[in-house]
């Protein structure tokens, strides 16, 4: 008896170990060997769990609510020295993207190997985890805290949780891949949807007013190393001056005037906290519904498309292996066809209330105020959602290749389109400039989602089924490169037209009115424009009549830029055309590697 316990023993502890690393036996039923579906499982019940994970995930494009409070955390009702700047803050949403990138690389050919489920609780350890590390971050002020939680970990469990349902559903419906992949990826461009008035809520509900000193007028400020500072309790301290604008903005009822700096709290914490544990929660919950078809399942009375009828989409019937896919060049186009689409688009969204209050809240203010901006990202959300599912499955009716056409040229206009109301709206400030600006973009927004969820059939058609999972891992590492270059060239560009724009307006105003407005000659702008004493608003509040704000102009050159890379994209999708037979795999070839995949597991 002794003897069998300490062979059981033995046994559990190689099945622990494992001589190739493989994971502990407490793992081992999140393995897709043993969520295995039965010929009679409804495969209409995998899709909703999907789309609870991507629902999730997807709340990263609503990025742009933690803008203002993040950028006004001491401050709280307008920025101070010591806050950080918008520049800083918009690139943890591109270091998650880079993230989402690369995990996805990588956990692409690991899906193919432990299956949905094990990709699916990982991720909800990664995404759930990075708000809990962030917002830790954001509570003692440490950027790199935020950048490690939300960014790298986070960012890690965006991807695996992002490509976990795709090859899963297009498995279990071969016969509208483009559908199916539509929902697959559906819930990711609905998630701000959701994600947004939640956001806005919880910012609310955890929202603390800061200490308030008086009116402008009644208080007695002084300026030292560009900072405002007065006295309270008998000590000099930094203060923000806020506008009827500003304090409009905030979740509380304010007067515009004098408040103290770190006396109140933005919510940012704890919203990240309360985020954190239930997303944690909904993807555990949904990675456990996932299921896996069985090897040569297929639904009832399909077949396959006929030769012919393939041929004409660019459907092949063969496979490529995930390595030799990358020594094809159509891999390589379709990653450049993917990350310009991908960098038109991710910019904007990382900035979209920003962009939306700065083009028409100066122009039309009693229109575009907190909430229609906030109206604008919900919006964004939805239109992104329902491009996914409808460009997706357009694409099953006119092909991949006609749908990606579509999506750059009809771009292009749309992306030119976008300065000319900007202007426009400056000379006449008409509420028609703001709805065609609404239109514009979110179309723009329907075929950004739409490249999104037409990718992984484009890629099942050009390479086969067998390896699409880990192909389109791998492809989108072009969202990680979509997610520096899209944010880089609209801060970039748009901090170089604000800097030229605030030393245009010094100029035109009168040095007196601005030594008495911000206690500091001219000769000091730039020191007041690196402590966020002097902006455009302010400079606009003591400008001469008749001058024109320049903030609606800020976003012209990134659009033009966008426009550019959308026709570069257009040329790479043309060039698009079906892989060389020598790529393809040999039924031998395909036997052995499912049979090693097997073995592996």
């Amino acid at each position: 008896m002794r003897e069998e316990e300490n062979c059981a023993v033995r046994t559990s502890h190689r099945r622990r170990q494992g001589s190739n690393g493989r994971d502990i036996q407490l793992f081992d039923s999140l393995k897709k060997q043993h969520i295995v579906a039965g010929d009679g499982f409804n495969r209409w019940l995998v899709p909703p769990a999907s789309i609870a994970i991507h629902l999730c995930i997807g709340s990263v494009y609503a990025w742009s609510i933690f803008n203002p409070p993040l950028t006004k955390e001491f401050g709280v009702v307008a920025a101070s020295s010591g806050d950080w700047g918008l520049d800083s803050v918009v690139w943890i949403f591109s270091v998650a993207i880079v993230f989402l990138g690369l995990a996805a690389a990588f956990g692409g050919k690991w899906l193919e190997e432990v299956g949905p489920r094990m990709v699916g609780v990982v991720a909800a350890l990664c995404w759930g985890g990075g708000f809990i590390i962030g917002g830790f971050g954001i509570m003692i002020h440490q950027l790199w805290l935020v950048y490690l939680g939300y960014g790298v970990i986070g960012g890690c469990g965006l991807g695996l949780g992002y490509v976990s349902p795709v090859s899963t559903l297009i498995r279990w419906f071969p016969d509208r891949r483009g559908m199916a992949t539509g929902m697959a990826i559906m819930g990711f461009g609905g998630g701000a949807m959701i994600a947004a008035p939640i956001k806005e809520y919880l910012l609310g509900l955890y929202y603390k007013a800061p200490t308030f000193l008086g009116a402008e007028g009644a208080v007695n400020l002084v300026t030292e190393g560009g900072k405002r500072m007065a006295e309270l309790n008998g000590q000099m301290v930094e203060v923000v001056v806020a506008s009827a604008k500003q304090v409009a903005g905030a979740p509380v009822p304010l007067e515009p005037g004098v408040y103290a700096v770190g006396t109140g709290n933005t919510g940012a914490a704890s919203t990240f906290f309360t985020l954190g544990i239930v997303y944690f929660i909904v993807m555990i919950i949904a990675s456990f519904s996932y299921r896996v078809p069985r090897e040569g399942w297929k639904p009832a009375g399909w077949n396959p498309p006929a030769a012919d009828a393939a041929k004409a989409k660019m459907i092949t019937q063969n496979h490529v292996h995930i390595d030799q896919a990358l020594k094809t060049p159509q891999f390589y186009l379709l990653w450049i066809v993917l990350c310009f689409n991908v960098t038109a688009g991710i910019g904007v969204i990382g900035v979209a209330k920003t962009m939306m209050t700065e083009i028409f809240g100066t122009t039309l203010p009693l229109i575009v105020n907190s909430a229609f901006a906030a109206t604008y990202v919900l919006m964004i959300s939805v239109f992104n959602m329902c491009g996914r599912f409808f460009w997706a499955s357009i694409s099953d009716y006119i092909g991949r290749k006609n749908t990606y056409h579509c999506f750059f040229v009809l771009g292009i206009v749309l992306y030119l389109s976008i300065p000319y109301a900007a202007q426009q709206v400056s000379a006449n400030p008409a509420v028609t400039w703001l709805v065609m600006f609404y239109a514009a973009t979110m179309i723009i927004f329907t075929m950004y989602g739409g490249g999104f969820a037409t990718i992984p059939a484009y890629l099942a058609d050009i390479f086969g089924t067998k390896y699409v999972g880990g192909i389109h891992g791998r492809l989108l590492t072009a969202w990680s490169t979509a997610g520096v270059l899209g944010p880089l060239a609209i801060t970039q560009l748009r901090s170089a037209s604000l800097i030229s724009s605030i030393k245009d307006l010094a100029a035109k105003v009168d040095p007196a009115a601005f030594q008495a407005k911000f206690g500091a000659g001219i000769d000091q702008l730039d020191q007041l424009v690196a402590a966020k004493t002097v902006t455009v608003a302010r400079l606009m509040e003591i400008a001469p009549a008749g001058t024109v704000d320049p903030t609606p102009s800020l976003y012209n050159t990134t659009m033009y830029a966008m426009a550019g890379l959308l026709a570069i994209a257009l040329v790479a999708n043309f060039l698009v055309k079906p892989v060389d037979e020598k790529h393809h795999m040999e039924e031998e070839d395909a036997a052995s590697n499912v049979a090693k995949l097997k073995a592996a597991e």
